[in-house]
């Protein structure tokens, strides 16, 4: 069920002068997407270069330096480079499909998106099927892969966005029982529910509430979703040495662009989520000490909710410059033979110590 309204000054303002309370729902819901496209187009950029230099530092060098202040131009300047390349299909690609895949792919992160609570008043909308929705339009992103590769007339990106859809469909259903394991235990599918029911500190966050299991449940959380994101070492769906470039061998300039701003996008969105159902969301980590709580609790919950996606996507980009490529073959078994049974084994045990314990 969704919520009937949603406030915002102006919108409020515009529903206390206005006979109909629809033009205020217009106002509001075109103002959250507006927010919901400025926050996730522009921390794309931001996010390059915090992984190149991430990248760097675990590789014992700088980095971009040489063009603004320490490289921080650097992201614009590749940015304004694949705007202004010329676009083209291959000879013999379905055009339509061909520019359809990466809109599909873009399209699933910001639909996503706004089923996050970033604080107790800043969320777009506020489904009690938050997580199957977002379940669902994940599927959007594997579809653009898939039709991508298909519409590009060429055996490789063909291959290589097969192999990517086996990947991400296989992984995609540890992601889901491991978010099934959280409206379990939480008892609700509405993110925002979710968020509140780890209220009262630290040690009620999801990760920690459940003694031993909340943490097990979060790094397989953390695995599965980097596999989905297809970022290393789950990267062999767009794997240049093995694959010619994987999927988007034939994109270029702002086709391109979109399917690498949605790797950037879903990053967050992972990140989000992550935050949102083990990490307490928007809440502070009280630690019942009263004089500590009493400052923790006057920083705003977005600030909150930012640094612990931030770490989230820190943790992110460490995974991937750390660990190394496995073969396509040992990753669909580490699925199939070891994640998903362990999941499985997660969402019983689950079951047992809310039937047996409780909270």
């Amino acid at each position: 069920m969704m919520h009937t309204s949603i406030t915002h000054p102006i919108g409020d303002f515009v529903r206390s002068i206005s006979p109909f309370p629809e033009l205020a729902f217009g106002v509001n819901l075109l103002l959250s997407i507006i927010a919901i496209c400025a926050v996730a187009i522009g921390t794309a950029p931001i996010l390059i270069y915090m992984e190149r230099k991430v990248c760097a530092a675990i590789q014992c060098r700088l980095g971009p330096m040489r063009l603004g202040y320490r490289g921080t131009l650097q992201t614009i300047a590749d940015v304004l480079k694949l705007l202004f390349k010329e676009v083209y299909a291959p000879a013999g690609a379905d055009k339509f499909i061909f520019y359809l895949a990466p809109m599909l792919s873009l399209t699933a992160p910001f639909l996503a998106l706004t089923m996050i609570p970033f604080d107790y008043n800043l969320q777009v909308v506020n489904l009690s099927i938050g997580i199957p929705f977002i379940i669902a339009v994940n599927a959007f992103g594997i579809l653009g892969m898939l039709i991508g590769g298909w519409a590009s007339n060429n055996k490789y990106s063909l291959l290589g966005s097969l192999r990517s859809g086996a990947q991400m469909i296989s992984y995609e259903i540890s992601f889901a029982l491991i978010l099934v394991f959280i409206v379990m235990v939480s008892g609700s599918a509405s993110l925002m529910e979710i968020t509140q029911s780890q209220s009262g500190g630290l040690f009620q966050w999801w990760i920690f509430k459940i003694p031993g299991l909340g943490f097990i449940a979060f790094i397989l959380f953390f695995i599965s979703s980097t596999a989905e994101l297809n970022r290393a070492p789950f990267d062999i769906a767009e794997a240049e040495q093995e694959l010619t470039g994987g999927y988007h061998t034939e994109y270029n300039g702002t086709a391109f662009a979109m399917f690498y701003l949605a790797e950037y996008i879903n990053i967050v969105l992972a990140s989000s989520i992550g935050v949102t159902c083990f990490l307490g969301g928007y809440l502070p980590p009280l630690l019942g000490i009263e004089s500590v709580d009493s400052l923790l609790i006057k920083i705003p919950g977005f600030i909150w909710f930012a640094a612990k996606v931030l770490f989230m996507i820190w943790a992110y980009m460490v995974v991937r410059w750390t660990f190394v490529r496995p073969r396509v073959d040992q990753l669909m078994a580490f699925e199939w033979k070891f994640l998903l049974p362990l999941n499985l084994l997660v969402l019983i045990l689950g079951a047992l110590y809310i039937s047996f314990i409780g909270f």
